[in-house]
Protein backbone atom coordinates (compact mmCIF):
# COMPACT_ATOMS: atom_id res chain seq x y z
CA UNK A 1 0.00 0.00 0.00
CA UNK A 2 2.94 2.30 0.59
CA UNK A 3 3.85 2.47 -2.98
CA UNK A 4 0.08 3.06 -3.94
CA UNK A 5 0.35 6.36 -2.61
CA UNK A 6 3.77 7.46 -2.69
CA UNK A 7 3.04 6.58 -6.75
CA UNK A 8 0.34 8.86 -6.58
CA UNK A 9 2.24 11.73 -4.61
CA UNK A 10 4.96 11.94 -7.44
CA UNK A 11 2.27 11.67 -9.68
CA UNK A 12 1.17 14.85 -8.74
CA UNK A 13 2.74 16.87 -10.72
CA UNK A 14 2.70 20.46 -11.12
CA UNK A 15 2.26 19.69 -14.69
CA UNK A 16 -0.45 17.24 -14.72
CA UNK A 17 -2.54 17.55 -11.54
CA UNK A 18 -5.10 19.60 -10.66
CA UNK A 19 -8.44 19.88 -11.75
CA UNK A 20 -11.81 21.75 -10.69
CA UNK A 21 -13.70 22.98 -8.08
CA UNK A 22 -15.68 26.06 -7.23
CA UNK A 23 -15.41 29.97 -7.84
CA UNK A 24 -12.42 32.20 -6.93
CA UNK A 25 -11.97 35.78 -7.78
CA UNK A 26 -9.79 38.26 -9.22
CA UNK A 27 -9.73 41.36 -10.00
CA UNK A 28 -7.81 41.45 -13.32
CA UNK A 29 -10.64 39.32 -14.82
CA UNK A 30 -12.63 40.47 -17.58
CA UNK A 31 -16.25 39.82 -18.82
CA UNK A 32 -16.70 40.22 -21.92
CA UNK A 33 -19.78 39.13 -24.39
CA UNK A 34 -17.46 39.59 -27.82
CA UNK A 35 -16.32 36.33 -28.63
CA UNK A 36 -14.83 37.50 -32.31
CA UNK A 37 -11.31 37.58 -30.91
CA UNK A 38 -9.14 38.12 -27.64
CA UNK A 39 -7.44 34.53 -28.49
CA UNK A 40 -11.18 32.76 -28.80
CA UNK A 41 -10.86 30.34 -31.84
CA UNK A 42 -13.72 28.17 -32.94
CA UNK A 43 -13.72 24.33 -32.25
CA UNK A 44 -11.78 22.43 -34.98
CA UNK A 45 -12.84 19.70 -36.95
CA UNK A 46 -12.92 16.93 -34.23
CA UNK A 47 -9.64 14.42 -34.39
CA UNK A 48 -10.19 11.28 -33.25
CA UNK A 49 -6.54 10.14 -33.07
CA UNK A 50 -4.57 9.18 -29.74
CA UNK A 51 -1.74 11.70 -28.68
CA UNK A 52 0.91 10.85 -26.90
CA UNK A 53 3.92 12.56 -25.87
CA UNK A 54 7.03 12.01 -23.71
CA UNK A 55 8.44 13.96 -20.95
CA UNK A 56 12.26 14.53 -20.02
CA UNK A 57 12.00 11.08 -17.65
CA UNK A 58 10.99 9.39 -20.92
CA UNK A 59 7.46 8.68 -19.53
CA UNK A 60 4.31 8.60 -21.98
CA UNK A 61 1.54 10.46 -21.11
CA UNK A 62 -1.70 11.52 -22.93
CA UNK A 63 -2.06 15.89 -23.58
CA UNK A 64 -4.02 16.88 -25.92
CA UNK A 65 -3.05 17.57 -29.75
CA UNK A 66 -1.48 20.66 -30.61
CA UNK A 67 -4.16 21.67 -33.15
CA UNK A 68 -6.86 21.24 -30.57
CA UNK A 69 -6.28 24.04 -27.68
CA UNK A 70 -9.84 24.12 -26.91
CA UNK A 71 -11.49 22.45 -23.48
CA UNK A 72 -15.29 21.93 -23.10
CA UNK A 73 -17.22 20.69 -20.41
CA UNK A 74 -20.30 20.97 -18.20
CA UNK A 75 -20.44 22.83 -14.78
CA UNK A 76 -20.15 20.78 -11.92
CA UNK A 77 -21.16 21.40 -8.36
CA UNK A 78 -21.48 18.20 -6.71
CA UNK A 79 -19.16 17.42 -3.72
CA UNK A 80 -19.80 14.32 -2.38
CA UNK A 81 -16.79 12.89 -3.80
CA UNK A 82 -14.89 14.55 -1.35
CA UNK A 83 -17.25 14.12 1.94
CA UNK A 84 -17.30 9.76 1.33
CA UNK A 85 -13.37 9.99 1.03
CA UNK A 86 -12.90 12.15 4.33
CA UNK A 87 -15.20 9.34 6.25
CA UNK A 88 -13.11 6.54 4.64
CA UNK A 89 -10.14 8.24 5.90
CA UNK A 90 -11.28 8.72 9.16
CA UNK A 91 -12.49 5.18 9.32
CA UNK A 92 -8.83 4.14 8.31
CA UNK A 93 -8.77 3.05 5.10
CA UNK A 94 -8.09 4.58 1.76
CA UNK A 95 -10.84 5.42 -0.73
CA UNK A 96 -11.39 3.64 -3.63
CA UNK A 97 -9.79 5.53 -6.05
CA UNK A 98 -12.90 5.16 -8.56
CA UNK A 99 -14.70 7.26 -6.21
CA UNK A 100 -12.19 10.29 -6.52
CA UNK A 101 -13.32 12.81 -8.59
CA UNK A 102 -10.80 16.25 -8.17
CA UNK A 103 -13.61 18.69 -9.01
CA UNK A 104 -15.44 17.75 -6.29
CA UNK A 105 -12.59 18.18 -4.09
CA UNK A 106 -12.31 21.34 -5.19
CA UNK A 107 -15.76 22.09 -4.95
CA UNK A 108 -16.01 21.51 -1.70
CA UNK A 109 -14.18 24.91 -0.48
CA UNK A 110 -15.19 28.46 -0.35
CA UNK A 111 -13.78 30.80 -2.66
CA UNK A 112 -13.73 34.56 -2.90
CA UNK A 113 -14.77 34.92 -6.52
CA UNK A 114 -16.44 38.15 -7.33
CA UNK A 115 -20.20 37.60 -8.19
CA UNK A 116 -22.41 38.84 -10.46
CA UNK A 117 -25.47 41.27 -9.70
CA UNK A 118 -28.04 39.17 -11.29
CA UNK A 119 -28.13 35.66 -12.60
CA UNK A 120 -25.58 34.26 -14.89
CA UNK A 121 -21.91 34.14 -14.03
CA UNK A 122 -18.77 35.92 -13.22
CA UNK A 123 -16.01 34.89 -14.86
CA UNK A 124 -12.50 34.64 -13.53
CA UNK A 125 -9.11 33.64 -14.44
CA UNK A 126 -5.93 33.57 -13.22
CA UNK A 127 -2.84 31.24 -12.18
CA UNK A 128 0.36 30.83 -11.02
CA UNK A 129 3.94 28.97 -12.05
CA UNK A 130 4.87 26.03 -10.62
CA UNK A 131 8.45 24.25 -9.94
CA UNK A 132 8.27 22.66 -12.93
CA UNK A 133 9.69 24.67 -16.08
CA UNK A 134 7.36 26.19 -18.74
CA UNK A 135 4.76 24.19 -16.56
CA UNK A 136 1.95 26.40 -14.74
CA UNK A 137 -1.41 25.97 -12.78
CA UNK A 138 -4.22 28.11 -14.54
CA UNK A 139 -7.86 28.27 -12.44
CA UNK A 140 -11.24 29.60 -14.38
CA UNK A 141 -13.43 30.44 -12.17
CA UNK A 142 -17.27 31.20 -12.11
CA UNK A 143 -19.84 32.19 -9.70
CA UNK A 144 -23.35 32.82 -9.54
CA UNK A 145 -24.77 35.82 -7.39
CA UNK A 146 -24.95 35.36 -3.68
CA UNK A 147 -28.13 33.56 -2.23
CA UNK A 148 -31.23 36.05 -1.67
CA UNK A 149 -32.30 36.80 1.98
CA UNK A 150 -35.00 33.45 3.09
CA UNK A 151 -37.71 35.57 2.07
CA UNK A 152 -36.63 37.22 -0.84
CA UNK A 153 -36.38 33.64 -2.59
CA UNK A 154 -39.18 31.40 -4.30
CA UNK A 155 -41.42 29.01 -2.15
CA UNK A 156 -40.05 25.57 -2.45
CA UNK A 157 -42.16 22.29 -3.51
CA UNK A 158 -39.23 19.83 -2.17
CA UNK A 159 -40.12 15.98 -2.75
CA UNK A 160 -38.45 13.94 -0.70
CA UNK A 161 -37.39 10.42 -1.47
CA UNK A 162 -36.31 8.73 1.62
CA UNK A 163 -34.50 4.86 1.41
CA UNK A 164 -36.29 2.80 3.90
CA UNK A 165 -34.23 -0.55 2.98
CA UNK A 166 -32.59 -2.91 5.42
CA UNK A 167 -29.51 -1.26 5.09
CA UNK A 168 -30.62 2.23 6.26
CA UNK A 169 -30.64 1.00 9.73
CA UNK A 170 -27.19 1.45 10.36
CA UNK A 171 -26.44 4.08 12.96
CA UNK A 172 -25.98 7.53 10.74
CA UNK A 173 -28.54 7.02 7.97
CA UNK A 174 -31.98 6.71 8.28
CA UNK A 175 -31.59 8.20 11.65
CA UNK A 176 -29.86 10.68 10.70
CA UNK A 177 -31.84 11.55 7.78
CA UNK A 178 -34.92 12.08 10.44
CA UNK A 179 -33.07 14.30 12.48
CA UNK A 180 -32.30 16.47 9.95
CA UNK A 181 -35.73 16.58 8.20
CA UNK A 182 -37.10 17.26 11.31
CA UNK A 183 -34.78 20.43 11.42
CA UNK A 184 -35.51 21.49 7.66
CA UNK A 185 -39.37 21.49 8.56
CA UNK A 186 -38.97 23.96 11.12
CA UNK A 187 -36.61 26.12 9.12
CA UNK A 188 -38.34 26.14 6.21
CA UNK A 189 -41.04 29.03 5.21
CA UNK A 190 -45.28 28.66 6.00
CA UNK A 191 -45.64 29.00 1.85
CA UNK A 192 -43.14 26.07 1.43
CA UNK A 193 -44.12 22.65 0.32
CA UNK A 194 -43.39 19.19 1.23
CA UNK A 195 -44.04 15.96 0.04
CA UNK A 196 -42.52 13.01 1.22
CA UNK A 197 -42.23 9.38 -0.56
CA UNK A 198 -40.53 6.40 0.96
CA UNK A 199 -39.14 3.09 -0.63
CA UNK A 200 -37.64 -0.22 0.19
CA UNK A 201 -38.76 -3.23 -2.15
CA UNK A 202 -41.87 -1.22 -3.08
CA UNK A 203 -42.21 2.74 -3.01
CA UNK A 204 -45.32 4.82 -1.39
CA UNK A 205 -46.56 8.43 -1.20
CA UNK A 206 -46.35 8.74 2.90
CA UNK A 207 -47.25 12.39 2.13
CA UNK A 208 -48.57 14.18 -0.35
CA UNK A 209 -47.21 17.61 -1.03
CA UNK A 210 -48.03 19.63 1.97
CA UNK A 211 -47.96 23.17 2.78
CA UNK A 212 -45.73 23.99 5.64
CA UNK A 213 -48.03 26.96 7.23
CA UNK A 214 -49.90 24.94 9.85
CA UNK A 215 -48.88 21.27 9.00
CA UNK A 216 -45.72 21.31 10.44
CA UNK A 217 -47.26 18.84 13.32
CA UNK A 218 -47.87 16.68 10.73
CA UNK A 219 -44.97 16.56 8.54
CA UNK A 220 -42.58 15.69 11.82
CA UNK A 221 -45.15 12.74 12.07
CA UNK A 222 -44.62 11.06 8.97
CA UNK A 223 -41.00 11.65 9.38
CA UNK A 224 -40.88 10.35 12.49
CA UNK A 225 -43.10 7.39 11.55
CA UNK A 226 -39.98 5.72 9.26
CA UNK A 227 -38.36 2.36 9.77
CA UNK A 228 -36.24 0.62 7.74
CA UNK A 229 -37.22 -2.52 6.21
CA UNK A 230 -36.79 -4.92 3.13
CA UNK A 231 -34.51 -4.46 0.45
CA UNK A 232 -33.55 -1.32 -1.93
CA UNK A 233 -35.88 -0.76 -5.25
CA UNK A 234 -34.06 3.11 -5.91
CA UNK A 235 -35.98 2.97 -9.28
CA UNK A 236 -39.49 2.55 -8.14
CA UNK A 237 -38.53 5.42 -5.17
CA UNK A 238 -37.44 7.30 -7.98
CA UNK A 239 -40.81 7.33 -10.56
CA UNK A 240 -42.97 7.08 -7.34
CA UNK A 241 -41.04 10.48 -6.14
CA UNK A 242 -41.30 12.29 -9.74
CA UNK A 243 -44.99 11.63 -10.28
CA UNK A 244 -45.43 12.54 -6.39
CA UNK A 245 -43.37 16.02 -7.55
CA UNK A 246 -45.45 16.38 -10.76
CA UNK A 247 -48.96 15.67 -8.85
CA UNK A 248 -48.07 18.44 -6.14
CA UNK A 249 -46.09 20.95 -8.89
CA UNK A 250 -46.51 24.33 -7.95
CA UNK A 251 -46.59 26.76 -10.71
CA UNK A 252 -43.65 29.78 -9.45
CA UNK A 253 -41.90 28.05 -7.00
CA UNK A 254 -38.99 25.63 -7.06
CA UNK A 255 -39.97 22.12 -7.68
CA UNK A 256 -37.09 19.79 -6.40
CA UNK A 257 -36.79 15.90 -5.69
CA UNK A 258 -34.46 15.17 -2.81
CA UNK A 259 -33.08 11.91 -3.18
CA UNK A 260 -31.84 10.79 0.41
CA UNK A 261 -30.12 7.17 0.06
CA UNK A 262 -27.26 4.92 0.60
CA UNK A 263 -27.76 4.31 -3.22
CA UNK A 264 -26.84 0.24 -2.64
CA UNK A 265 -29.94 -0.75 -5.26
CA UNK A 266 -30.69 -4.62 -5.61
CA UNK A 267 -33.96 -4.67 -6.67
CA UNK A 268 -35.74 -3.16 -9.44
CA UNK A 269 -33.90 -1.00 -12.06
CA UNK A 270 -30.49 -0.55 -10.89
CA UNK A 271 -29.04 2.01 -13.52
CA UNK A 272 -29.07 5.24 -13.78
CA UNK A 273 -30.25 5.78 -17.67
CA UNK A 274 -32.83 3.20 -17.41
CA UNK A 275 -33.97 4.69 -14.09
CA UNK A 276 -34.06 8.90 -15.15
CA UNK A 277 -35.45 7.48 -18.69
CA UNK A 278 -38.87 6.30 -16.63
CA UNK A 279 -39.20 10.29 -15.22
CA UNK A 280 -38.22 11.46 -18.56
CA UNK A 281 -41.25 13.35 -19.22
CA UNK A 282 -41.53 14.69 -15.38
CA UNK A 283 -37.74 16.24 -15.94
CA UNK A 284 -37.89 17.95 -19.40
CA UNK A 285 -41.58 19.20 -19.65
CA UNK A 286 -41.97 20.48 -15.97
CA UNK A 287 -38.47 21.10 -15.36
CA UNK A 288 -38.10 19.42 -12.26
CA UNK A 289 -34.21 18.87 -10.57
CA UNK A 290 -32.90 15.72 -8.34
CA UNK A 291 -30.89 16.72 -5.59
CA UNK A 292 -28.80 13.87 -4.15
CA UNK A 293 -27.89 13.26 -0.54
CA UNK A 294 -25.82 10.36 -0.33
CA UNK A 295 -25.32 8.81 3.41
CA UNK A 296 -23.28 5.85 4.77
CA UNK A 297 -20.13 3.40 5.43
CA UNK A 298 -21.20 1.68 2.20
CA UNK A 299 -22.21 3.81 -0.38
CA UNK A 300 -23.34 3.56 -4.28
CA UNK A 301 -21.18 6.65 -5.15
CA UNK A 302 -20.97 5.78 -9.01
CA UNK A 303 -24.90 5.54 -9.16
CA UNK A 304 -25.99 8.87 -6.97
CA UNK A 305 -23.44 10.69 -8.90
CA UNK A 306 -24.62 9.73 -12.10
CA UNK A 307 -28.94 9.83 -11.20
CA UNK A 308 -27.80 13.34 -10.15
CA UNK A 309 -25.99 14.15 -13.51
CA UNK A 310 -28.49 12.88 -15.61
CA UNK A 311 -31.37 14.52 -13.17
CA UNK A 312 -29.66 18.12 -13.98
CA UNK A 313 -29.30 18.44 -10.19
CA UNK A 314 -25.82 17.77 -8.02
CA UNK A 315 -25.23 15.75 -4.85
CA UNK A 316 -23.50 15.77 -1.40
CA UNK A 317 -22.50 13.68 1.37
CA UNK A 318 -23.08 13.61 4.82
CA UNK A 319 -21.89 11.75 7.24
CA UNK A 320 -22.44 13.30 10.52
CA UNK A 321 -25.10 15.42 12.71
CA UNK A 322 -23.14 18.24 11.98
CA UNK A 323 -22.85 18.48 7.95
CA UNK A 324 -26.45 17.12 7.80
CA UNK A 325 -28.16 19.96 9.48
CA UNK A 326 -25.80 22.27 7.53
CA UNK A 327 -27.15 20.86 4.27
CA UNK A 328 -31.11 20.33 5.18
CA UNK A 329 -31.23 23.59 7.31
CA UNK A 330 -29.03 25.88 5.83
CA UNK A 331 -27.57 24.93 2.25
CA UNK A 332 -31.14 23.55 0.84
CA UNK A 333 -33.81 26.11 2.02
CA UNK A 334 -31.14 29.05 0.65
CA UNK A 335 -30.11 27.34 -2.67
CA UNK A 336 -32.80 25.63 -3.51
CA UNK A 337 -33.39 28.24 -6.68
CA UNK A 338 -32.29 28.09 -10.05
CA UNK A 339 -30.47 30.53 -11.77
CA UNK A 340 -28.69 28.76 -14.70
CA UNK A 341 -29.71 25.43 -16.83
CA UNK A 342 -27.42 23.53 -19.12
CA UNK A 343 -24.34 25.45 -18.19
CA UNK A 344 -20.73 24.67 -20.48
CA UNK A 345 -17.65 26.46 -20.42
CA UNK A 346 -14.85 26.35 -22.76
CA UNK A 347 -11.32 27.47 -22.78
CA UNK A 348 -9.69 28.55 -25.67
CA UNK A 349 -5.63 28.16 -24.88
CA UNK A 350 -4.15 30.87 -27.37
CA UNK A 351 -1.09 28.47 -29.67
CA UNK A 352 1.28 31.43 -29.67
CA UNK A 353 1.98 30.57 -25.97
CA UNK A 354 0.69 27.28 -25.11
CA UNK A 355 2.40 24.21 -25.86
CA UNK A 356 -0.66 21.74 -24.15
CA UNK A 357 -2.60 21.48 -21.42
CA UNK A 358 -4.33 18.67 -19.07
CA UNK A 359 -8.22 19.53 -17.04
CA UNK A 360 -7.91 17.73 -14.24
CA UNK A 361 -11.13 15.79 -13.22
CA UNK A 362 -14.25 16.62 -14.75
CA UNK A 363 -13.68 13.11 -16.57
CA UNK A 364 -17.66 12.27 -16.98
CA UNK A 365 -18.54 16.18 -17.50
CA UNK A 366 -16.72 16.46 -21.07
CA UNK A 367 -18.05 18.31 -23.75
CA UNK A 368 -17.43 17.49 -27.77
CA UNK A 369 -15.88 21.15 -28.22
CA UNK A 370 -18.14 21.61 -31.31
CA UNK A 371 -21.38 21.29 -29.11
CA UNK A 372 -20.37 24.33 -26.99
CA UNK A 373 -22.92 26.23 -28.29
CA UNK A 374 -25.20 23.33 -29.22
CA UNK A 375 -28.26 24.30 -26.11
CA UNK A 376 -29.57 20.61 -26.85
CA UNK A 377 -26.77 19.31 -25.41
CA UNK A 378 -26.86 18.76 -21.81
CA UNK A 379 -24.75 20.87 -19.16
CA UNK A 380 -25.19 21.77 -15.75
CA UNK A 381 -27.69 23.60 -13.17
CA UNK A 382 -26.48 26.07 -10.63
CA UNK A 383 -28.46 28.17 -8.20
CA UNK A 384 -27.25 31.64 -6.22
CA UNK A 385 -24.26 31.12 -4.39
CA UNK A 386 -22.67 28.98 -6.36
CA UNK A 387 -19.01 28.43 -7.62
CA UNK A 388 -17.21 26.19 -9.97
CA UNK A 389 -13.64 26.00 -10.55
CA UNK A 390 -11.74 24.34 -13.01
CA UNK A 391 -8.02 23.70 -12.81
CA UNK A 392 -5.63 23.39 -15.52
CA UNK A 393 -1.92 22.54 -15.65
CA UNK A 394 -0.84 24.36 -18.87
CA UNK A 395 2.85 24.39 -20.61
CA UNK A 396 3.54 27.47 -22.23
CA UNK A 397 6.25 27.69 -24.69
CA UNK A 398 9.83 29.25 -23.86
CA UNK A 399 9.19 32.35 -24.52
CA UNK A 400 5.32 33.00 -23.97
CA UNK A 401 4.55 36.67 -23.99
CA UNK A 402 1.32 38.11 -24.24
CA UNK A 403 -2.38 36.35 -24.52
CA UNK A 404 -2.34 32.82 -22.81
CA UNK A 405 -6.15 31.82 -22.17
CA UNK A 406 -9.81 32.99 -22.76
CA UNK A 407 -12.45 31.36 -20.22
CA UNK A 408 -16.31 31.54 -21.44
CA UNK A 409 -19.37 30.36 -20.12
CA UNK A 410 -22.64 29.72 -21.64
CA UNK A 411 -26.08 28.60 -19.98
CA UNK A 412 -29.67 29.05 -20.40
CA UNK A 413 -32.31 31.52 -18.61
CA UNK A 414 -33.97 28.92 -16.29
CA UNK A 415 -37.31 30.51 -16.83
CA UNK A 416 -36.86 31.86 -20.61
CA UNK A 417 -34.35 29.31 -22.00
CA UNK A 418 -32.25 32.36 -23.64
CA UNK A 419 -28.79 31.33 -23.81
CA UNK A 420 -26.25 33.93 -23.21
CA UNK A 421 -22.32 34.33 -22.65
CA UNK A 422 -19.81 35.75 -20.38
CA UNK A 423 -15.73 35.37 -20.93
CA UNK A 424 -12.34 35.90 -19.16
CA UNK A 425 -9.19 36.68 -20.03
CA UNK A 426 -5.84 35.52 -18.64
CA UNK A 427 -2.58 37.16 -20.03
CA UNK A 428 1.01 35.59 -19.31
CA UNK A 429 1.91 38.58 -16.91
CA UNK A 430 -0.73 38.39 -14.60
CA UNK A 431 0.64 34.67 -13.92
CA UNK A 432 1.89 34.80 -9.98
CA UNK A 433 6.06 33.65 -10.00
CA UNK A 434 5.62 30.77 -7.80
CA UNK A 435 1.95 28.64 -6.70
CA UNK A 436 3.15 28.72 -2.99
CA UNK A 437 2.94 32.50 -2.91
CA UNK A 438 -0.03 32.85 -4.32
CA UNK A 439 -3.01 33.96 -3.65
CA UNK A 440 -3.98 31.24 -0.36
CA UNK A 441 -7.64 30.50 -2.25
CA UNK A 442 -5.74 29.60 -4.89
CA UNK A 443 -3.45 27.73 -3.23
CA UNK A 444 -6.45 25.74 -1.25
CA UNK A 445 -7.61 24.83 -4.61
CA UNK A 446 -4.17 23.17 -5.77
CA UNK A 447 -3.72 21.38 -2.22
CA UNK A 448 -7.52 20.05 -2.71
CA UNK A 449 -6.86 19.00 -6.41
CA UNK A 450 -3.13 17.60 -5.40
CA UNK A 451 -4.66 15.59 -2.79
CA UNK A 452 -7.61 13.82 -5.18
CA UNK A 453 -5.23 13.30 -7.72
CA UNK A 454 -2.96 11.44 -4.99
CA UNK A 455 -5.78 8.91 -3.76
CA UNK A 456 -6.75 8.01 -7.26
CA UNK A 457 -3.68 7.79 -8.95
CA UNK A 458 -2.28 5.07 -7.53
CA UNK A 459 0.49 3.36 -9.33
CA UNK A 460 -0.42 4.68 -12.11
CA UNK A 461 2.23 7.24 -13.07
CA UNK A 462 1.28 8.86 -17.00
CA UNK A 463 2.41 11.75 -15.78
CA UNK A 464 5.68 11.31 -13.62
CA UNK A 465 6.69 14.98 -13.54
CA UNK A 466 9.00 15.80 -10.63
CA UNK A 467 7.91 18.47 -7.99
CA UNK A 468 4.73 17.29 -6.62
CA UNK A 469 4.71 17.33 -2.46
CA UNK A 470 4.75 14.15 -1.14
CA UNK A 471 1.03 13.71 1.50
CA UNK A 472 3.67 15.11 4.28
CA UNK A 473 4.40 18.41 2.97
CA UNK A 474 1.01 18.83 1.38
CA UNK A 475 -0.83 18.23 4.64
CA UNK A 476 1.67 21.02 6.68
CA UNK A 477 0.50 23.83 3.26
CA UNK A 478 -3.38 22.79 3.85
CA UNK A 479 -2.18 23.40 7.76
CA UNK A 480 -0.67 27.15 6.99
CA UNK A 481 -3.18 27.68 4.75
CA UNK A 482 -6.00 26.87 7.36
CA UNK A 483 -4.74 29.21 9.88
CA UNK A 484 -4.29 31.81 7.38
CA UNK A 485 -7.87 31.88 5.98
CA UNK A 486 -8.82 30.76 9.35
CA UNK A 487 -11.17 27.84 7.48
CA UNK A 488 -12.34 24.90 9.16
CA UNK A 489 -13.13 23.35 6.25
CA UNK A 490 -9.39 23.89 5.44
CA UNK A 491 -8.52 22.04 8.59
CA UNK A 492 -10.26 19.26 8.39
CA UNK A 493 -8.60 18.83 4.55
CA UNK A 494 -4.88 18.85 6.22
CA UNK A 495 -6.31 16.33 8.43
CA UNK A 496 -7.95 13.77 5.97
CA UNK A 497 -4.24 14.60 4.24
CA UNK A 498 -2.22 13.34 7.47
CA UNK A 499 -4.45 10.06 7.66
CA UNK A 500 -3.91 9.45 4.22
CA UNK A 501 -0.22 9.67 4.63
CA UNK A 502 -0.09 7.63 7.66
CA UNK A 503 -2.06 4.93 5.97
CA UNK A 504 0.63 4.56 3.63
Amino acid sequence: MARYLRGAVLALTAAGLLLTGCGAGSDDASNSSDKSGGGYHPAPAPDSGDHYQQDDEGDSREVAPSPDLLSTFALDVDTASYGYARRTLAEGRLPDPGTIRPEEFVNSFRQDYDRPDGDGFSVTVDGARTNREDWSLVRVGLATRAAADEEERPPAALTFVIDISGSMSEEGRLDLAQDSLGVMTDRLRDDDSVAIVTFSDEAETVLPMTRLGENRDDIHEAIDSLEPTLSTNLGAGVETGYATAVEGLREGATNRVVLISDALANTGDTDADTILERVAGAREEYGITLFGVGVGSDYGDALMERLADKGDGHTVYVSGEEEAHKVFSEQLPRNIDLTARDAKAQVSFDPETVKEFRLIGYDNRQVADEDFRNDSVDGGETGPGHTVTALYAVRTTPTAQGHLATATVRWQDPNSRTPHEESGQLETDSLNDSLWTAAPRFQVTAVAAYFADALRTGDNRWESLPGAPGLGELGERAEELAEDTEDEAVHELSEAIRRADHLT
